[in-house]
């Protein structure tokens, strides 16, 4: 044993002793000089301070955001940028197609979404995959010269391979093809459907991954959003994935449901920019203007405002998020929230339980079969808060509904990929649409209505009457909510 060896074998407690304190200093000073949520920060610190080495770790693959910011969402690129720079005149007045008090979050719109928001556009809802398949199927079967799909979960199925073979018939037609699907999402299914795209010669690419596989310090970080556009008129979004569980089965069994969103007008320029800056992102190919936008569209009557709203953890950072608290803050009559996963952070939680303290009706409607079981413990730990400030719970029958809607005061509607967990507030990149329209405020009212006519509403009386130990399984479980 040589004397390096001998004193190294000597003191190398105290070397990791001094290494772990480094370690844990630097992470920790990191965490408190960049996270801008006190809470997160003083989370993290306290993992680290607690358990250097490891904390350390744990803060490098999670709790850092390395997400390039010059290079998503926000890119430079004059191509890229005249993706949304249609020329159309801004609409000045949101009262005649909504009410006076929208006029404010009309403002905020333009400051938080940086796409202006433009009228003439065309809006369809779909029920479920026995609506919404078949008519992105037909939007791609039409298409003549580019088709565009992003999206969270693409399983490799029946329905998937339907669109897959889609796909792959509108390719033979000479028609330019993108497909991104995130990384993680892409895993749901085994094999995995790329394998059946690529093999077909459909140009496909993994949001978040590199050719060596996982990122791990990235996986935390996840595309949620759902675009389909075709010939750069017809646009899709919302809530849908693509599986097969969302349409009628010969089992006989009721599908999962969803509610998804078609859309003609000057909108799908700016679906179709948030997915040109998302491709680009990911394979550094830029999209020519003249082959995915459109120079003008017929869309049938009638026509309402609407503008994308993109958020993650990039410059639009929270988009999603001051959106809604701008919305419940000029409610006057009613809030009806439909969500899977109702986790709202503090802020928002705050924002709801005040405007039904103001006397406004707050409706939060909210599955009773729930797929993500660790999320739906987390839920009933912390739903007796709005349910103590007057808002009104209600946990639908039947099979589990993953919709994302929210209307106010029958006029304004806020539809997408976005959740109300800190997931999709924090750490997604997600999609939605604010829509100024009485009628499609009426539609998705009506559609929420149906789900409170067939459900059960929770109460504090209910949830005393829990067993201490599933009590303090839900609180055990919430406290890890902003990870779940």
């Amino acid at each position: 044993m040589t004397a390096f060896e001998a004193l190294f074998a000597e003191y190398w407690p105290h070397v990791a002793f001094a290494l772990s304190l480094i370690i844990g200093a630097l992470a920790a000073i990191h965490a408190a000089m960049t996270k801008t949520d006190v809470r997160a920060a003083i989370g993290w610190v306290g993992v680290i301070m607690l358990s250097p080495f490891f904390g350390a770790l744990l803060y490098i693959i999670a709790g850092i955001n390395r997400t390039r910011k010059d290079q998503i969402s926000q890119q430079r690129d004059a191509s890229l940028r005249d993706y949304a720079e249609v020329d159309l005149p801004q609409l000045a007045d949101v009262t005649p197609y909504a009410a006076p008090q929208f006029a404010s979050l009309r403002t905020l719109g333009d400051r938080v979404s940086h796409f202006a928001l433009h009228q003439d556009n065309h809006v369809q809802m779909l029920l479920g995959g026995d609506q919404t398949y078949p008519a992105m199927i037909r939007a791609i079967e039409n298409a003549c010269r580019s088709i565009a799909l992003q999206t969270y979960i693409f399983d490799n199925d029946a329905e998937g391979q339907k669109i897959a073979q889609a796909l792959a018939r509108a390719k033979d037609r000479g028609v330019e093809i993108r497909v991104l699907i995130d990384a993680v999402g892409a895993k749901y299914s085994r094999p995995p459907i790329t394998r059946l795209l690529r093999k077909l010669g459909i140009k496909t690419a993994l949001f978040m991954t590199n050719p060596l596989g996982m990122r791990m310090p990235y996986a935390n970080l996840r595309s949620h959003r759902k675009i389909l556009v075709t010939d750069g008129k017809i646009g899709f979004t919302g809530g849908m994935n693509i599986r097969e569980a969302f349409v009628k089965g010969s089992d006989g069994l009721p599908p999962a449901r969803d509610t998804h969103f078609r859309f003609e007008g000057p909108i799908v320029q700016q679906l179709m920019t948030v997915f040109a800056h998302d491709w680009k992102f990911t394979t550094r190919e830029a999209l020519p203007y003249e082959t995915w936008c459109a120079e003008e569209w017929s869309p049938p009557q009638p026509t309402v405002p609407a503008r994308s709203i993109r958020s993650g953890p990039d410059r639009s950072l929270g988009s999603n998020h001051s959106m809604l608290l701008g919305a419940l803050a000029v409610a006057q009559h009613h809030v009806r929230i439909q969500s899977p996963y109702f986790l709202p952070d503090a802020t928002l939680l705050g924002a709801i339980n005040t405007a039904a303290r103001r006397g406004i009706r707050v409706d939060i409607v909210i599955p009773g079969k729930n797929n993500l079981r660790l999320v739906n413990y987390a839920m009933m730990a912390q739903i007796d808060q709005v349910i103590k400030s007057g808002c009104n719970v209600w946990v639908c029958k039947g099979s589990f509904n993953h919709s994302k809607l929210i209307t106010i005061d029958g006029a304004w509607s806020y539809v997408g990929s976005s959740n109300l967990d800190p997931r999709s507030l924090r750490l997604n990149f997600e999609l939605d649409v604010e829509i100024y329209s009485h009628d499609i405020a009426l539609q998705i009212s009506s559609v929420i209505d149906d789900e409170i006519n067939n459900s059960e509403p929770l109460t504090l009386s209910k949830l005393s009457g829990l067993p201490f130990a599933k009590k303090l399984r839900n609180k055990v479980i919430w406290l890890a909510s902003p990870y779940l």
